[in-house]
């Protein structure tokens, strides 16, 4: 597979897997990989030529890795590192957390990389961002509300967000809210949180995702980034 050179973000702190209060040491940034590409096998992450995290099945993670600042290889095969799904030449600075998120279908399978803020809230407040990792569900409209409010006449918190996208975080109170994702320009719920309580200071990457193999149902996966 042709190598292509993906540099993160180096800006500093601007979706039932692992947490990550940032802790890394002068001269480190970390990384966590995220599995969602349906239909693919479970995964290993080789870095520089040592297997740093392996068995990551379908909607799991990886812990987050210590990695040196400046330039790597990483590479994403399946679970025995035979196959090489992703290889990629990566940028780390210091003191940054990132988190790959290996999506789409196998045949297109590719890493969407965000830069994570695992800092605290300020006490009251929660940071929350959204990425549609859903491949097959076209372009959706995100509602977060009160638990059980009704749609009809609420406006979306996101409109036509497409697969691939990565919103940027939201700063909000702290409590119970129920996240429902439509198809874009309908009320038709594709995806329900339910009740959904997030605490003072938390962190979380909630991420829309398919059903093993692909395809409906639909659900979230909310990553626990920051307790």
């Amino acid at each position: 597979m042709k190598r292509t050179l993906l540099v993160f973000l180096l800006a500093a702190a601007t979706l039932s897997a692992a947490c990550g209060d940032s802790s890394s040491t002068t001269g480190q940034g970390r990384l966590r990989v995220v599995h969602v590409s349906p239909d693919a096998p479970e995964l290993a992450v080789v870095l520089d030529g040592d297997t740093v995290a392996s068995g990551i099945a379908y909607l799991g993670s990886s812990d987050y890795v210590d990695v040196p600042e400046g330039g790597h290889v990483m590479q994403v095969t399946d679970a025995s590192a035979s196959t090489t799904l992703i290889d990629q030449d990566v940028t780390v600075a210091d003191g940054t957390d990132y988190t790959v998120i290996v999506g789409d279908t196998l045949a297109k399978i590719k890493a969407f990389v965000l830069t994570d803020d695992n800092g605290p809230a300020p006490a009251g407040t929660i940071r929350v961002r959204a990425v549609h990792g859903a491949p097959t569900a076209g372009p959706v409209d995100i509602y977060v509300t009160d638990p059980d409010a009704d749609l009809t006449f609420t406006a979306p918190a996101a409109e036509n967000v497409t697969f691939g996208q990565v919103l940027p975080y939201v700063q909000t109170n702290s409590g119970t809210y129920q996240i429902r994702v439509t198809p874009t320009g309908t009320k038709d719920v594709l995806i329900d949180s339910g009740a959904l309580t997030v605490e003072s200071s938390q962190v979380r990457t909630v991420i829309a995702v398919e059903a093993a193999g692909g395809g409906e149902p639909f659900n979230l996966l909310v990553l626990n980034d920051r307790d």
